[in-house]
């Protein structure tokens, strides 16, 4: 009986203290980017080969695409920075006739890799190299950065102070004062890449010129400020 008038009393003792007012406050959403240039790039590029039979099509393609690992290997690319991303064997159908009479003409074989390039000044000439080694298809390039944690703190500076531009903007127009910062959270951001779109190489072609433009590289926060009139 003792044990519970006990919790009785510190029940009451606590109902005060919880009931207290919350304190007023404002939410603001930051958002901070910065321009920086990409060191490196990632490149999906891969073998077609059509033949008669499907055998044969597999064959040719994957002897091409031995001849295009290794030449990717004598470039200085390493192992870790290439993948296998697509790989296809299929019918091609003649569809001219319509109809019932459709038949298969020959067959398909594909092989795409994914390939990380973290010397840029090489790119070019590792895509034209790749290209005599029989390359023939490009599904695109994308521009990244290998660290971005150091663009991404400048973007989270970026965003916190303008949160609090907009705090302040805000506090001076309803006429009451900014207290502290109560909590911050990041919202999300991210690098925004710049994409090549999908080709196909010519044997012929001259080196590849690639441009690699800039990064955008965005934070956002969500920060919580005390007020006080």
């Amino acid at each position: 009986m003792r044990f519970l008038n006990s919790l009785a009393a510190v029940a009451v003792l606590a109902g005060p203290a919880m009931a207290a007012d919350p304190v007023p406050s404002m939410t603001v959403t930051g958002e901070g980017q910065v321009q920086v240039a990409p060191d490196m790039a990632t490149v999906m590029l891969g073998v077609t080969n059509d033949a008669a039979s499907a055998r044969a099509a597999l064959d040719a393609n994957s002897k091409a695409v031995a001849a295009l690992l290794k030449e990717l290997a004598a470039s200085g690319i390493e192992a870790r920075d290439i993948q296998t991303s697509g790989l296809s064997l299929g019918p091609r159908i003649d569809y001219s006739s319509g109809g019932a009479s459709q038949k298969v003409v020959g067959y398909t074989a594909s092989n795409m890799v994914t390939v990380e390039v973290r010397a840029l000044d090489r790119l070019g000439g590792i895509l034209d190299s790749v290209v005599n080694e029989g390359a023939n298809t490009l599904s695109g390039i994308s521009f990244g950065l290998q660290d971005p944690v150091p663009a991404t703190d400048e973007a989270r500076k970026a965003a916190v102070a303008d949160a609090g531009r907009k705090a302040a903007l805000y506090a001076a127009a309803a006429g009451v004062r900014l207290g502290k910062v109560l909590s911050i959270a990041e919202a999300g951001g991210q690098a925004m890449p710049m994409p090549m779109a999908a080709g196909a190489f010519a044997k012929d072609a001259a080196a590849v010129p690639v441009s690699a433009g800039q990064l955008s590289v965005g934070a956002s926060v969500s920060v919580v400020y005390e007020l006080a009139e």
